[in-house]
């Protein structure tokens, strides 16, 4: 009886955690679409991205050699690779170009379409199968990121040149997290988050000279919001992801981030000035009903077919697992 209630209270614990890693990183990518606004007034998509990266590649470089963590083994090179390249270098310039064209509501209406795109990837590649509380979760949510994204943009949601750079966005960031669960297997969620980091800054390189003559001719306030960039939603940002995402089905933990828009909005109207309109409100309710949606499970059946399924053999050790 002890043992099974230590056991209780230490996954009690570790969800409790799981969830806190998730709502800190959804929390701090909200704020970097009104960093990105700050930013990109006087650094283009490439070079601020690269800064970004460099300065996230920096501190959680730091991280692992304070806690002494291994380098990932050769079974978690690939993942981690291809999520460098999408998440970190892709999605990074495209969001970044985005946001010179159309408005922070808009840009984090359509790059939340990701988890969709997460959802379907994670059913196919992971296995984690396609359950229809998540598929109904994402429904909801997603109108209420329309919601959202209706009344705050300022530009309507035409078919632009911004908003295919966020739905490519929302592709990168889609592919990049499901590449980087299984190398979520091999080595701790620091030393892949690091490493995408440092992939993503090679990636962007080739904006290297443009970096350092546009950081020379900036303010210093565009240089604070870069560094906070590069510590805040990149490396703390991305830790904790990679650390819930170790902990949970990507399909599931992918229909958080649809609490970014209405944390968007809030920052926004905080420190861009921009009051939120009346749509915001049924919005961030939607936002949040799906997410809630999304992550219930079914509950469990006391009935005859319960019984009945306790009672059948176990599945072949070859099936599928989820991750």
């Amino acid at each position: 009886m002890t043992a099974d209630t230590g056991s209780g209270e230490r996954a009690g614990g570790d969800r409790t955690l799981v969830i806190a890693a998730a709502l800190t990183s959804v929390t701090l990518w909200a704020s970097a679409f009104v960093a990105i606004r700050f930013a990109d007034r006087q650094l283009s998509a490439g070079p601020l991205a690269l800064g970004r990266l460099l300065v996230g590649s920096l501190a959680l470089g730091l991280a692992m050699v304070a806690r002494a963590s291994p380098l990932p083994p050769r079974r978690a090179l690939l993942g981690t690779a291809v999520c460098g390249v999408l998440w970190f270098g892709v999605y990074n310039v495209a969001l970044n170009a985005a946001e010179r064209q159309i408005d922070a509501g808009t840009a984090s209406l359509l790059v939340n379409t990701g988890p969709i795109f997460i959802a379907i990837l994670a059913g196919l590649l992971l296995h984690e199968g396609f359950p229809r509380r998540l598929f109904t979760g994402c429904l909801v949510s997603f109108t209420g990121v329309a919601l959202i994204g209706v009344g705050v943009s300022r530009h309507g949601l035409d078919a632009t040149w911004g908003a295919a750079l966020c739905v490519l966005a929302a592709l990168a960031y889609a592919g990049g997290v499901v590449a980087q669960k299984p190398a979520l297997r091999h080595a701790p969620a620091l030393t892949i988050t690091w490493l995408a980091c440092m992939i993503g800054a090679v990636v962007c390189l080739p904006y290297a000279p443009s970096l350092v003559h546009q950081v020379a001719h900036a303010h210093a306030d565009t240089i604070v919001w870069m560094v906070y960039l590069g510590l805040f939603p990149t490396a703390i940002g991305f830790a904790t992801w990679a650390y819930a995402l170790a902990r949970m089905d990507a399909g599931r933990l992918g229909v958080t981030t649809y609490l970014v828009p209405p944390i968007a909005v809030l920052l926004g109207w905080l420190f861009l000035a921009e009051a939120p309109p009346l749509l915001a409100l049924p919005g961030g309710i939607l936002c949040l009903a799906g997410v809630a949606l999304a992550r219930r499970r079914a509950p469990a059946s006391s009935g005859p077919q319960a019984r009945s399924a306790r009672k059948a053999p176990a599945a072949p050790a070859s099936a599928p697992q989820r991750l």
